[in-house]
């Protein structure tokens, strides 16, 4: 896909707004919304975009700027996990240092939000102690968030504890929503002003883009990539009686707006400098932006792929009907069609092409990958691998000009594993998936130069567009996510048992 976004452009600018508003006071709170890493959504909404470009961000900054990490103690507790990667939100704090101190960013420390003495909770605290992290426990304040007088006074925040910051820009992010961010900023904005000290408060989200319009696509495709939340973006009304200018926010920012300004007006004892949800966003996504057609197009392809995303989550009982129905609204608002995924209709016609040619009807599935040039490679399923593992053999074949009939994975090689996965193991569900083949494909790479050929190949796979004419297994769509591409599938089962594949 062309290049619709400028990096470099946005993370100069990005950076240089940002530190405009901490010289406004000695200390300034940034509320960092949204994916800190890994930002996949935004980078196939803005092509050009790196995933990772809030990390980046932070690190042009890193003279002036420390990190406090949120989690809400009950996510903890339920082991809630992210929708991307799997991993639980625990985890993610961990994974979420590493990453932070890999960039030379400063940790100040983890705050453990809406406290509760619970074991999973405490075993937390005590393995973040061990390794030497600071944390805070902030219990839940009774009356949050209507109750001002309660809230801002020594039974609400004042209970909570101080943490001490030292630099001028402190950044309070979290592994999902419902964190904490907001309620810690607040806490700390508390404390700071009964030490006298002037500080000030500014969120950052990536969507909606404020000075987008409201149907622009990239905006859409947010609604499409928080549905199950039923987010919806809104013209700000506040901000637009303020200054007579239009401008994009969401539901649940605009609600709390009033609130928000209430408790800081609370807080300083003077009148809030904000006078919209607007004001208070650093928000300059708009600015790497360089080519708007490629940006529609490709947030057009997003809401396809959360549409088909919802579809399946729905006939698995992942989400509800309401959800699904959310996202069939949206793609009717654009008039987008499943099949304008380019790689959807030839996967498809493929598969029947097989089962004509296997007389089969049931127990058959395909693959599709989109190459770089346009070319859709398939694979289907066998005796021997999935449609997943097949068709990413097939497409490393073609990119290094292999002949079709050339093998290069050996039965030496193949039946040791599936002999381990039978015998030894005693799996009744034999097939190879993803990672087996591709770790079959390195060994022979050691010994066999045409499978090293074919293996370097791999790399040139990120980006690419998949589609599956069925369900595929976690392990396998981990497989494809990890080598950067984008795997949908229709909403249908291979075969009819419940457990076990063939």
């Amino acid at each position: 896909m062309k290049k619709g976004f400028d990096h470099e452009q946005y993370i100069a600018q990005q950076s240089k707004y940002i530190m405009e508003r901490v010289n406004c006071w000695d200390k300034l709170y940034l509320e960092f919304g949204g994916k800190l890493m890994f930002d996949t959504h935004a980078k196939r909404c803005l092509p050009g975009y790196k995933q990772n470009a809030k990390l980046e961000l932070l690190a042009s900054m890193r003279d002036s700027a420390e990190i406090i990490i949120c989690v809400h103690s009950g996510d903890i507790e339920r082991n809630k996990a992210r929708g991307d990667s799997g991993i639980t939100y625990g985890m993610d704090v961990f994974r979420l240092i590493d990453d932070l101190r890999s960039y030379n960013l400063t940790v100040n420390s983890v705050v453990i939000t809406r406290f509760e003495e619970h074991p999973a909770t405490s075993a937390f605290i005590y393995k973040l102690n061990n390794r030497g992290i600071k944390t805070y426990t902030h219990t839940a304040i009774n009356g949050y968030p209507s109750d001002i007088d309660t809230i801002v006074s020594d039974e609400g925040y004042g209970k909570n504890p101080y943490i001490e910051t030292t630099k001028p820009l402190v950044v309070v992010t979290g592994p999902g929503p419902g964190s904490g961010k907001l309620a810690t900023v607040l806490n700390q904005m508390y404390h700071e002003n009964q030490l006298g000290n002037k500080v000030g408060y500014a969120k950052f989200e990536t969507f909606p883009v404020w000075n987008l319009p409201l149907t622009h696509q990239l905006n859409v495709a947010y609604e499409a990539a928080t549905a199950d939340l039923k987010d919806f973006n809104m013209i700000d009304s506040f901000h637009l009686d303020a200054y007579g200018v239009t401008s994009v926010n969401y539901n649940r920012d605009m609600e709390m707006f009033p609130v928000v300004k209430r408790i800081l007006e609370k807080i300083t004892g003077t009148d809030c400098i904000y006078k919209s949800p607007t004001d208070m966003g650093v928000n300059m996504i708009s600015a790497g932006i360089v080519d708007d057609e490629v940006v529609r197009k490709a947030s057009e392809q997003e809401i396809i792929r959360r549409y088909f995303s919802a579809l399946c989550d729905y006939k698995q009982g992942i989400c509800t009907k309401d959800t699904f129905n959310r996202m069939k609204f949206i793609m009717d608002k654009l008039s987008l069609n499943p099949e304008d995924r380019s790689v959807v209709l030839p996967t498809r016609e493929y598969l029947e092409k097989t089962k004509e040619r296997l007389n089969k009807t049931d127990g058959v599935s395909a693959v599709g990958i989109e190459l770089p040039d346009g070319t859709i490679v398939t694979g289907r399923n066998s005796d021997l691998m999935t449609a997943s593992a097949a068709a990413i053999l097939n497409a490393i074949k073609l990119l290094a000009h292999l002949p079709d009939e050339v093998h290069f994975l050996p039965p030496i090689i193949i039946e040791p594993i599936l002999k381990l996965k039978t015998v030894a193991l005693k799996n009744r569900y034999y097939v190879l998936g993803c990672e087996e083949i591709l770790t079959a494909l390195s060994i022979s790479a050691v010994t066999n130069p045409v499978a090293e050929t074919a293996m370097q190949k791999l790399c040139e796979l990120s980006g690419c567009q998949a589609h599956s004419t069925c369900f595929i297994s976690d392990s396998d769509k981990l497989i494809y996510a990890k080598l950067g591409m984008d795997i949908t599938c229709d909403s249908v089962y291979m075969n009819h048992s419940l457990f076990y594949s063939t």
